[in-house]
């Protein structure tokens, strides 16, 4: 049985913390340490000045407000469940608010990526899918496929170490609770690669240190 204790999808969530000044807690905390590691993690993945950047799950431009000014004007796209979280962003975050066309910020709960040009290169998903259904992950994967310059999808999951684990709560290395039958989510490795090849996909996990023990997959889609 799912038992959603996802914050949200509370009506009224994203309204009540952006009249409060919290559009930064509200996705997530340790907002310069994590945006400047997800720049950091692209540039490693190749993403140049020139190519275009799908920011999956935006919040409210954590990684926005770092990749606005690397990427050339224009080259940055978002999606969020809440355009109001990245209208937040917009305003309060960027240093130059007019490289960036709120139009490019589009709300898309359901990874549909409505509007969002064919020429992305590179997509991430920080933080996105322990707060999600693992069929979430699946969903994003088909979908992406319609980017055919898309070179790279990184995105971040929490792991349980094996299937014992799986179905019990785990205490991660950053001390989050994750469990598989509610938010925040862990599933297996193996998991992840299986679903990944069924949707076309080679992944590969990084090695690299994350904020709160979420780990990083790079995916790269097989093409014939």
């Amino acid at each position: 049985m799912h038992l959603s204790t996802n914050p949200y999808e509370t009506v009224g969530f994203y309204d009540s913390a952006i009249s409060a000044g919290r559009h930064r807690a509200i996705v997530g905390g340790r907002w310069e340490e994590t945006g400047r590691i997800e720049l950091k993690v692209l540039r490693e993945a190749g993403l140049l000045p020139h190519h275009h950047l799908l920011d999956i799950g935006a919040g409210a431009l954590r990684l926005g407000c770092k990749a606005v000014p690397y990427l050339e004007p224009g080259h940055y796209w978002a999606t969020d469940a809440s355009r109001a979280i990245m209208l937040a962003g917009w305003r309060a975050e960027l240093a130059d608010p007019a490289r960036l066309d709120p139009a490019q910020l589009v709300e898309d709960a359901r990874f549909d990526f409505p509007g969002i040009p064919a020429h992305i290169t590179h997509a991430i998903a920080f933080a996105v899918f322990p707060h999600l259904p693992f069929a979430q992950l699946h969903r994003a994967l088909t979908n992406l496929h319609r980017f055919e310059r898309l070179d790279c999808f990184l995105f971040t999951v929490f792991l349980a170490p094996d299937p014992v684990a799986l179905m019990t709560p785990y205490r991660q290395a950053d001390g989050v609770v994750t469990h598989h039958n509610r938010a925040p989510f862990h599933i297996l490795e193996e998991d992840v690669n299986q679903l990944a090849r069924s949707c076309g996909w080679r992944v590969a996990r990084r090695e690299v240190m994350l904020p709160r023990g979420q780990v990083l997959f790079a995916a790269q889609p097989v093409r014939s």
